[in-house]
């Protein structure tokens, strides 16, 4: 009877319905792919298109970003159904975005800030760039 109860300490219960997680989420501690959106746009060409970006930009948890895929807003938010430590509470119904997602390389190995083309996380960073590629930017205020 010793034996059995020695054998039944070694072993780890999982949550009923918990999903299987692989290695590399169950490592990643923030769910970091849970607490973001990253919502492609069409790419930005006139001044209007930037200067829309720019509002937007100016929210709290928006941020702006390029990569080889196109022009994404990164939007800091946290899914409803993210429990403590990062379990879906609806992994069987959870949506095909989810289902299709792959971490393959994901910020767990380097966040979008590090690894995008161009990433802006304020108004001011977005009209730098603004300045730069348009030559009148500083005019759009003024009437034609």
């Amino acid at each position: 009877m010793t034996q059995k109860l020695t054998l039944q300490k070694n072993i780890k219960l999982k949550p009923v319905n918990a999903p299987d997680i692989d290695q590399k989420c169950s490592r990643c501690t923030l769910s970091i792919c849970c607490n973001s959106i990253n919502q492609k746009i069409q790419t930005p060409k006139s001044r209007e298109d930037f200067d829309f970006l720019l509002w937007q930009i100016s929210h709290a948890g928006v941020n702006l970003f390029k990569d080889a895929d196109g022009w994404f807003l990164h939007i800091a938010t946290k899914c409803d159904h993210l429990l403590t430590g990062g379990i879906c509470a609806i992994y069987e119904k959870r949506p095909m975005v989810c289902r299709e997602y792959t971490n393959s390389y994901c910020e767990f190995d380097a966040p979008i800030s590090q690894t995008a083309e161009l990433f802006f996380s304020t108004y001011q960073e977005l009209d730098m760039y603004c300045e730069k590629r348009f030559k009148s930017w500083s005019r759009r205020f003024r009437p034609l």
